[in-house]
């Protein structure tokens, strides 16, 4: 019997069998024999493509930024003994603010670096009104500044990324992963140290800038109406009781009774005139308020509304007088415009005390439509609540009810 005749079938390809992989022979690269592996490239994940993206364009957009600024430097700091130069300068640097904007866009969308905003600049007409102070706040602002110093550093090392990442594609192509994340780390370094905000409180210095040109418009608002009212009003009745008492004065020995007559006439003149002193000292900072406290005081301008008017205070101690003074002028302009133009028939307000914030509501059933918008009353109260880190909110529907509500931070009054 032939030796092929008695040999057993040939078992069939074991390789075939579904699930049967474990004696199979493996190339090199630890895939099976006569299998092709997908090309290396497509293991990179989506953030390891981004981070290439990001320095190839690092090129680009530093040559892009490299002579944006270095134009602006050179032109401005060149005519700087003209009156062009400083100007030039102050607007090179607004741009290099959007620069540096454009760049932390880029860092987030392709680095995932989350960097927020810097403060704006101050707006004009907030305290900063006028060109020489607009001038002088763009000239040392620290953004734009470092924005600036990216811009340059960002063209050397942009010449170097890109050039990295265009041979590592195509000659160093194993390795490209672990170089990208590597440059891109240094590309995140750069990002936070120079094109964020250098801590909070550069933001907060910021903020404090505009509200004290607030405070100072204001102060300077209430000084010129005082100083309206003693001119209008009392100041005119005294010089008229003057010349009233020195008609009076001739004309005592001649028509007794015509003297007697202006006296009583001046009499009532002086009574005028303390009554808007008096009116007046009550603007400034009523005496009720010093003495007595919140409660007492707003029942007092309660009583003058035109409106019938709820007080409901509940404050276990008093606020330090600064915030006492400020929550007095706040409810007493809000009942103000509540009696001109609310045509209510009640109103309510309420004072109380949440942890470390005080709280004021003023309600009233009139017809509404109020609000915050630019050269109202209003917005007034809002900056003025802003500029001690206060709130201020209107809900006032077409048609009514309008609610306000105020916040401002609670300081003991030991504390002043």
């Amino acid at each position: 019997m032939n030796a092929s005749s008695t040999a057993p079938e040939a078992a069939p390809d074991a390789s075939r069998r579904p699930g049967f992989a474990a004696h199979a022979p493996h190339d090199d690269f630890g895939g099976e024999a006569g299998e092709r592996l997908p090309p290396a490239r497509l293991a990179f994940g989506g953030q390891t493509w981004r981070e290439i993206a990001h320095l190839l364009l690092n090129l680009p957009e530093g040559i892009a930024g490299f002579v944006y600024v270095s134009v602006w430097l050179y032109v401005g700091v060149g005519l700087s003994i003209t009156v062009i130069g400083l100007p030039l300068l102050a607007l090179g640097l607004m741009g290099a603010r959007y620069v540096g904007r454009f760049e932390r866009a880029r860092a987030r969308r392709l680095l995932g670096v989350r960097i927020e905003e810097p403060s704006p600049l101050p707006r004009r007409g907030r305290g900063n009104a006028g060109f020489f102070p607009w001038l002088w706040m763009t000239l040392k602002d620290s953004v734009a500044w470092r924005s600036t110093l990216y811009s340059f550093i960002r063209l050397p090392w942009g010449v170097l990324t890109f050039a990295v990442t265009l041979c590592s594609l195509f000659v160093l192509w194993p390795v490209l992963g672990h170089l990208a994340r590597a440059m891109t780390n240094v590309d995140r370094a750069m990002v936070r140290g120079l094109l964020s905000p250098s801590d909070e409180l550069e933001r907060r210095v910021a903020e404090l800038e505009e509200d004290r040109g607030v405070v100072v418009d204001t102060a300077a608002a209430d000084l010129r109406r005082i100083e309206r009212d003693l001119h209008d009003g009392a100041q005119a009745r005294l010089v008229a009781l003057a010349m009233g008492l020195g008609l009076a004065k001739e004309k005592v020995l001649e028509d007794p009774a015509a003297a007697a007559q202006m006296v009583d006439e001046a009499h009532g003149e002086v009574k005028l005139a303390l009554q808007e002193l008096r009116d007046l000292a009550r603007g400034i900072h009523p005496a009720v308020l010093t003495d007595r406290g919140l409660d007492a005081a707003l029942s007092s301008v309660a009583a003058r509304c035109t409106v019938p008017v709820s007080v409901s205070v509940e404050l276990d101690a008093r606020p330090a007088p600064a915030i006492e003074g400020i929550a007095y002028f706040t409810v007493s302009e809000l009942l103000q415009n509540i009696s001109k133009h609310s045509g209510a028939r009640t109103a309510g307000v309420e004072l109380w005390r949440t942890k470390d914030r005080l709280l004021i509501q003023v309600r009233d059933d009139g017809r509404g439509g109020a609000s915050t918008a630019t050269g109202s009353g209003l917005a007034g109260l809002a900056e003025r609540l802003g500029s001690v880190d206060g709130l201020f909110v209107v809900d006032s529907p077409v048609g009514g009810p309008t609610v306000v509500t105020a916040e401002l931070p609670w300081r003991d009054r030991s504390a002043g």
